[in-house]
């Protein structure tokens, strides 16, 4: 594992490990930024994800965060599979232009919090309320 990802205890593995965070690069994202995260999730903890949220959010650049409290590493759940899908597809439609499936009520099945920007994903504030 160590060899792969770099190990922490030494100066190579902690500069590797450093060069492999998005929190590290924060600085030179300019777009805005999707996230989804499960709370339970023991790759990527959840105390990551809400740094990187900070990070963007200092910089005035748009973060939509969206926090799943009963998932892991990937959506097991097929109603939070949806409603990720559904911000997805509303997230991208907002940053791209383009057509997207209003997201309405797919959110109510699912467990999703939204932390942060429900006001930049169009149909995102009114799903939630």
């Amino acid at each position: 594992f160590h060899e792969r990802m770099g190990n922490p205890n030494t100066p190579e593995g902690k500069q590797l490990l450093m060069d492999a965070s998005p929190l590290y690069k924060a600085d030179e994202i300019i777009r805005p930024l999707l996230i989804g995260q499960g709370a339970n999730d023991p790759r990527v903890n959840q105390a990551e994800s809400d740094q990187i949220v900070e990070a963007m959010k200092e910089k005035g650049i748009p973060v939509t965060y969206v926090l799943f409290p009963d998932e892991g590493h990937g959506f097991a759940r097929p109603e939070n599979n949806i409603a990720f899908n559904a911000v997805t597809e509303n997230f991208l439609a907002t940053c791209l232009g383009g057509r997207a499936e209003p997201i309405k009520d797919t959110l109510q099945a699912s467990t999703a919090e939204i932390v942060e920007g429900e006001d930049f994903v169009q149909g995102l504030a009114q799903a939630v309320d």
